[in-house]
C-alpha cells in the first residue's frame, strides 16, 4: 500500500491503514522522539501521544503524500509539550551521543583529536541563537532536507535556510577566531 492509499483508507476510519503508515517509518520516529526525550520510556510516551493525535487529525490531512512530515511535526509538537511539562527541557546540545552521525573519520585523524573536535563544536553551538542551532542540528545531525524542518518548526524553507547560513556563519567566525587564540 502506497501512502496515498494509506491516508485514504486511515481518513475513512481504517486504523490498521493508519499503523501500516505509522510502521513504516517506525525507526526514524523514534530516533527523532530519543533525540528530543534523551531516554527510551520518555521517546516511547511521545511516539502513543503521537500515535492518538494522528488518529485525531487524519481527517485534517490535506495533502496524503505530506504524511510523513506532518506525523513529524506532531512528534516533534508532542515532544516539546512532555519536555514542557515535565519541566525537564535539555537543548540537544547537551548530549554529546548527538554526535553519532559524525563518527567516520574522513581526515585520518586520531579519535582523540576528532572526540576533541566534537566537543570545540558542540561548545561553539552554545554561542547561536536556540533557532539556528535546531535548525544546525535537523539538518546536518539528522540528516532532514529543508521542507521537513520547516514543516517541523513552522517556518518557511527560506528561513530555515537563512537560519542555517547565519548559524553556520557565525560558527565560522568563531571556529576561526578561537584557532588563533
Amino acid at each position: 500500500m502506497d501512502v496515498t492509499d494509506g491516508v485514504k483508507n486511515a481518513q475513512q476510519g481504517d486504523k490498521e491503514a493508519l499503523l501500516q503508515l505509522i510502521m513504516a517509518e517506525k525507526d526514524a520516529y523514534y530516533r527523532l522522539a530519543y533525540s528530543y526525550m534523551r531516554n527510551e520510556a520518555d521517546a516511547m510516551d511521545v511516539l502513543e501521544d503521537m500515535i492518538v493525535k494522528l488518529y485525531e487529525k487524519i481527517g485534517q490531512l490535506k495533502k496524503a503524500e505530506s504524511f510523513y512530515s506532518w506525523s513529524k511535526t506532531i512528534l516533534v509538537n508532542q515532544c516539546k509539550l512532555a519536555l514542557k511539562k515535565n519541566k525537564k527541557l535539555t537543548p540537544l546540545e547537551d548530549h554529546p551521543e548527538e554526535n553519532e552521525g559524525m563518527k567516520h573519520n574522513p581526515n585520518g585523524m586520531s579519535e582523540y583529536r576528532r572526540v576533541e573536535e566534537q566537543m570545540h563544536l558542540q561548545a561553539l553551538m552554545h554561542h547561536l541563537n536556540k533557532e539556528q542551532r535546531e535548525a544546525i542540528r535537523l539538518k546536518y545531525y539528522r540528516d532532514l532536507d529543508y521542507g521537513t524542518i520547516a514543516a517541523m518548526t513552522r517556518v518557511s524553507p527560506g528561513t530555515v535556510k537563512s537560519r542555517i547560513f547565519q548559524g553556520l556563519k557565525k560558527l565560522r567566525g568563531l571556529y576561526g577566531r578561537d584557532a588563533d587564540e
